[in-house]
């Protein structure tokens, strides 16, 4: 190209005045490049000068401004990133949102030409499309103005245009763009507005064309700073366990209540007074507004039949991020919900799992099949069959005395069984041939073992069983049990460990305002429950344990298959992590002084054991 002549200046006028072809501009830039490795940089400083941005410009500006990002276009051949790193550096100051359609639609063509022009670009192409997933934090605040609505629409568009056309040239250039949208994505001290954006770009990119690359990657990395988030709610902004103990009753729909409702049942206000004090937290409300966002994009999932293909089974040690998850089977109950319920008895039955992911396991999956409206009868009678049988086992080859400790796996999946009944126990009974199998199981033989599991397990789950056990006959010999309520000894603390599994319900109430909101028409609350000791005359409603349905009702009349075929379990094309080291333990603070619940209170079942939460990461 030669040396630019100081004639050459001349030329910048002359573009000004449009006297330049667009193939005589680019020859021209060729040689403005050129000449800087050489050390003649007055025209390149003249030109890396137009593209600063400023705040105003007048419409000759704007059409030198996108000339010159035009010219650029045709010259990317020749830019270098050590002796043009100032070029660079104006272009990556520029920002989309900033500017008018001429100049945006010009500097995507330039950011598009760069990428494909040389491999060494690719990081810095994405990162510039990426960073307008979100506009400079002084217009976050405009978006919710109607002009603020378009302008987001003709930026994000256009930037998701982009992506997929460099993708479409350089194959390699999806599989960089990942890593680069997690590590770009805002914290979770950054506003909510900016986060809840950036959080719907890469679900835009998942469900969009580049999903087959880069989808396996955004809903896990939604999970884990949703995770984070949870994470960053305190315990004091939860109530901690109080003097009625763990079993009240639960309000049907605490968004009816309003601050005028201070005379409400304090017996009834537990889950209302939880949710009042999230009220105002930042950091709620962010988790909050994410897992909406994760519920719409698992609806698109499902209605466009990728929802087995992108369910991610990451449930971790917290107080709200499992019900994406739950949302996740309820929109899919033949499918995630059964393959849900099959990992999670699968790992309870695992030998070879630490005691601690066993006992998780049962945790969530007592809780899961309590609250689950969308499970069958048959499905829950089941997997109840495969627990007792395992518990059974146990006792026929251990012939020792009580003792919470060394026996910790076994009294978890006891209470599970036991805690299932409480919520299921009207339903199966209901249905004659689900009833013949409860009435076969040895559930007395094991409940009258000397490991002693009436004695062990919390006695506000085991005097609700016994209970309705006793108006079911359930058991031959029904006088050998005491029915009457129990005080809680330190036993149950001893088989729940200082992580408290004892007292771990993961599928607990909601307490997130929007979240429930999706959650609640899929949600069994204990307010709805017909026991078997209940009056039938004064339970005119249908029970969400759907116990006025017949067996053919129910949604999954082969679950019973699935599971008694040895509880094996194959999870295809699904992403199913069978962690539960990384699921929700309870907190050691939240129970450091223990269950003194008095006599009179004990005996009160619920739905609502606590909040849905869950102990923060050890």
């Amino acid at each position: 190209m030669g040396k630019v002549q100081v004639s050459d200046k001349e030329e910048f006028s002359q573009m000004e005045n449009n006297d330049f072809s667009d193939s005589q501009l680019v020859h021209h830039f060729r040689g403005v490049l050129v000449a800087v490795t050489t050390g003649d940089r007055e025209n390149y400083d003249e030109l890396v000068g137009y593209l600063h941005p400023k705040k105003h410009l007048n419409p000759d500006e704007v059409a030198i401004l996108v000339t010159t990002l035009k010219a650029l276009s045709g010259a990317v051949s020749y830019i270098d990133s050590v002796h043009h790193e100032s070029l660079l550096f104006a272009v990556s100051r520029m920002s989309l949102w900033n500017c008018g359609i001429d100049i945006m639609d010009a500097l995507l063509e330039l950011i598009i030409s760069l990428a494909v022009s040389n491999g060494k670009y690719i990081d810095w192409c994405l990162e510039m499309l990426v960073k307008n997933f979100v506009p400079p934090f002084y217009l976050l605040d405009s978006l919710r103005q109607e002009n603020g609505i378009d302008r987001k629409n003709k930026v994000l568009s256009r930037v998701h245009a982009a992506l997929k056309e460099i993708a479409d040239l350089v194959p390699l250039a999806p599989l960089r763009l990942s890593p680069i949208v997690i590590q770009k994505m805002p914290s979770v001290f950054s506003k909510e507005t900016e986060i809840v954006m950036y959080v719907e770009n890469m679900l835009r990119l998942e469900s969009g064309a580049l999903g087959e690359t880069v989808g396996s990657t955004m809903l896990p990395a939604l999970v884990d700073r949703l995770l984070e988030l949870d994470v960053e709610i305190g315990w004091d902004g939860i109530l901690q366990e109080d003097a009625k103990g763990i079993f009240e009753m639960e309000l049907e729909d605490v968004t009816e209540f309003t601050d005028e409702d201070e005379n409400c049942d304090s017996m009834l206000s537990s889950e209302l007074l939880n949710r009042k004090n999230l009220q105002g937290n930042l950091v709620v409300e962010k988790l909050d507004s994410l897992m909406v966002l994760a519920f719409l994009h698992l609806e698109s999932c499902q209605n466009s039949g990728r929802l087995a293909e992108r369910t991610v089974l990451n449930a971790y040690k917290s107080k709200f991020t499992q019900f994406v998850m739950f949302y996740a089977c309820a929109l899919d109950p033949e499918g995630c919900g059964v393959k849900f319920a099959m990992v999670l008895a699968d790992m309870f039955g695992g030998d070879a799992n630490p005691p601690i992911t066993r006992m998780s396991a049962v945790a969530y999956l007592a809780s899961y099949l309590t609250r689950a409206k969308f499970l069958s009868a048959a499905l829950v009678t089941s997997i109840i069959q495969s627990l007792v049988d395992w518990c059974y086992a146990y006792c026929k080859f251990r012939d020792f005395d009580m003792n919470p400790r060394a026996h910790q796996v076994f009294y978890s999946g006891c209470q599970a069984i036991m805690y299932i009944m409480c919520f299921r126990m009207r339903s199966l009974m209901d249905v004659p041939r689900l009833k013949l199998q409860l009435l076969n199981m040895p559930m007395e033989a094991i409940l009258k073992h000397k490991l002693s599991p009436l004695k062990v397990c919390l006695p506000t789950v085991v005097v609700e069983f016994l209970r309705q056990a006793k108006a079911a006959q359930l058991f031959m010999a029904s006088e050998s049990f005491v029915f009457d309520d129990m005080l809680e000894s330190d036993l149950s603390k001893a088989f729940g460990g200082m992580d408290r599994l004892d007292m771990f319900f993961p599928f607990d109430p909601c307490l997130l305002k929007r979240s429930e909101s999706y959650i609640r028409p899929h949600f069994v609350r204990w307010s709805k429950i017909r026991t078997t000791y209940d009056d039938d005359d004064d339970n005119d409603e249908v029970s969400d344990s759907g116990s006025e349905l017949s067996d053919d009702d129910f949604i999954d009349r082969n679950a019973k298959d699935m599971i008694d075929d040895d509880m094996m379990v194959s999870v295809e094309g699904a992403d199913f992590n069978p962690d539960l080291n990384k699921m929700s333990i309870t907190p050691r603070k939240s129970f450091k002084h223990g269950f003194e619940t008095p006599l009179n209170q004990c005996t009160r079942m619920p739905a609502r054991i606590r909040p849905s939460t869950s102990p923060e990461s050890l």
